[in-house]
This record gives structure tokens, C-alpha cells and sequence, in this order.
């Protein structure tokens, strides 16, 4: 079985399974095809999703505040980076580091050999003096192998508030393995999408010119072109939500009517109730009292929150303990 057939046939189970729960899910991670992926660029420079943008303000404004507590008492320091993409935000930080004369090393870790040769490439044309290792495979995996074979502190990045991609419990597991991953004084600066006015929350996800409804009805679109699948894309709808209690996004694809859709790789029919939801994403916002139980919880102390004007968004760097 070659790597393609394997990712299909991974991502033809995930759909069979998340289709026979109830309620229905698909997993967001394949949202993400060529045109996920042009859609996703196109929803980070809208004016209604201000998290990318809060985040480079941060980057742009805080460089120097960000390197000092990088720094310490520490001459020299490993950067790594947890699902890098492109970089882009990174750079920022990166380039003024180079000119503030640091001692780092830069390792984007990634699933993915072709992201990561792709970014390397670019950083050697961008970055040109910057030292890059990058490191293919399991986030945890990488990091107990850094941890075996380095001595330097490692400050780990892990930007974009894709934290909120877990569920609460999702999340707490996986910031007390990411601690259990790292040695005492490690840091590790972490985005998190702060509660704010809900309709704010709201306008990000299903914006005016109806980019991320396309975004989230391509999944419909990519089953049927990689599995075979029937979807009838104009009886759906994207429908988002938002509860202020919890902090918790979703995403829903919303059946108006109801059909049968048959899935040829599965070779099964899905039966959709009229207005019955398939959820796709979930997008968690958090309070300083969340983000600091789940500092507390995976045994690490914030040593300082660095927020954007508008208080919209934190990267919150923490140590570990």
C-alpha cells in the first residue's frame, strides 16, 4: 500500500465513522486540501478574522519583550516550532532575533517531509543565516529526541491558537504530554483566542463575503472527488455558533432537506434528516483563569502574557517546573 492509497483509505474510514455517530462528525484536519488550503490564506487576511492579524500585531510590537524573556540568564537557546506551515508569523520573531545577535537554533517540527523541506527552502531564501533542523515526525517523539541529545533550553512555539482545536479535556492532555516532554526552565509560548464581545467571535467564522461557508462546504467537495461520494453541495448550509459560557466555537454543515448520499469508496448510503447537523470544527476561546489551570495542570508557571491592543488574543509564555 503506497502513502496515497494509505491517506485515502485513512481518510475514507475517518469519514465512515464520523458519519455513523450521532450526531454526525467529520474531523476539520480535512479541510485542508489544495483549495482548503488557498480558502484557509483567504479567510487569515479577511477583516473579520482578526486572529492572524492579532497575533503578527503582538509579534511586530513585542519582538524585543519576546526575546528578553526567551533569553533569561541563558546565552544560547533552541526555537521549536509544533506544526511551523510556512513560517510566516515565526519570521517575524526569527529575523529580529538574528539582528539582536541571539545564539538559537531553529527546528520546525512537522508530519510532513514535503512542508518542511518546502519551508526550509524558503527560510534559506529569506533568512539566509539563520540556522534551521528540521525535524520529521510525532510532535512528542521529536521532543524526547531533542531532550536525549541537546543540552540547550528549548523554547517551544505553538502559535495560531490551534490549541482551540481540542476539546478542553483534549487540550489538558495534551499540554501535560507536551510538559512531561520537556525538561525544568523549557519554555513554551502558546496562543490562545481570548472571550471577547460573542458577535466578534461570530463575524469570524462566517464572514460577509461567505469565504469560510466555502471553506467548510469544500469538505463536501473533496469527498466527492476523492471518494466518490454524491453530496449535492447546495443542500447544505454552514451554520457556526458560539456559547459565551464555555467559550466554545462550532462548526456545522446543516442538511436542508431530507436525502441520501452515497459514499462509492465505502460503498455505503448516508441517510441526512431535514436540518440535521454534521459537525466539523471546534474553535475554543478561553479566559486568563482557563489558560492559567491549564499552565497549572501540565506543570508549567506563566512567566508573562503578551496580548494585542484590543485584548483579543494572547501568546502566553510559560515555564516549565
Amino acid at each position: 500500500m503506497n502513502d496515497t492509497t494509505l491517506v485515502l483509505s485513512t481518510f475514507a474510514e475517518d469519514v465512515r465513522a464520523g458519519l455513523l455517530q450521532t450526531p454526525k462528525t467529520l474531523p476539520s484536519k480535512y479541510f485542508y486540501d489544495e483549495q482548503g488550503d488557498k480558502l484557509f490564506q483567504t479567510i487569515m487576511g479577511l477583516g473579520e478574522y482578526y486572529l492572524t492579524r492579532c497575533e503578527f500585531e503582538i509579534f511586530s510590537e513585542q519582538k524585543e519583550a519576546i526575546l528578553k524573556s526567551f533569553l533569561g540568564d541563558d546565552e544560547a537557546f533552541r526555537l521549536v516550532e509544533l506544526g511551523a506551515g510556512d513560517g510566516t508569523k515565526t519570521k517575524i520573531l526569527m529575523s529580529h532575533f538574528l539582528e539582536a545577535g541571539a545564539d538559537f537554533t531553529y527546528n520546525p517540527i512537522d508530519i510532513s517531509q514535503n512542508v518542511l523541506e518546502q519551508l526550509e527552502a524558503d527560510l534559506g531564501n529569506t533568512v539566509p543565516d539563520l540556522k534551521v533542523e528540521p525535524i520529521q515526525g510525532d510532535y512528542f517523539d521529536a521532543l524526547e529526541e531533542l531532550n536525549r541529545n541537546h543540552s540547550l533550553k528549548e523554547v517551544v512555539l505553538f502559535l495560531g491558537s490551534n490549541i482551540g482545536n481540542f476539546s478542553n479535556e483534549g487540550a489538558e492532555q495534551f499540554l501535560s504530554k507536551l510538559g512531561n516532554s520537556l525538561s525544568e526552565g523549557d519554555l513554551l509560548l502558546i496562543g490562545f483566542d481570548l472571550m471577547k464581545n460573542p458577535q466578534t467571535i461570530l463575524n469570524a467564522y462566517n464572514d460577509k463575503l461567505g469565504v469560510t461557508k466555502e471553506f467548510n462546504l469544500n469538505l463536501l467537495t473533496r469527498m466527492n472527488n476523492e471518494l466518490g461520494a454524491n453530496f449535492d453541495i447546495e443542500k447544505f448550509r454552514h451554520f457556526p455558533t458560539y456559547d459565551p459560557i464555555t467559550g466554545e466555537t462550532r462548526s456545522h454543515l446543516i442538511s436542508t432537506v431530507d436525502q441520501e448520499v452515497y459514499i462509492e469508496v465505502l460503498d455505503t448510503t448516508f441517510r441526512f434528516d431535514a436540518w440535521e447537523a454534521i459537525h466539523t470544527e471546534v474553535s475554543q476561546k478561553y479566559s486568563p483563569k482557563m489558560i492559567e489551570n491549564f499552565a497549572q495542570k501540565a506543570g508549567f508557571r506563566i512567566v508573562e502574557n503578551f496580548t494585542d491592543e484590543c485584548n483579543y488574543y494572547v501568546d502566553s509564555l510559560w515555564e516549565k517546573i
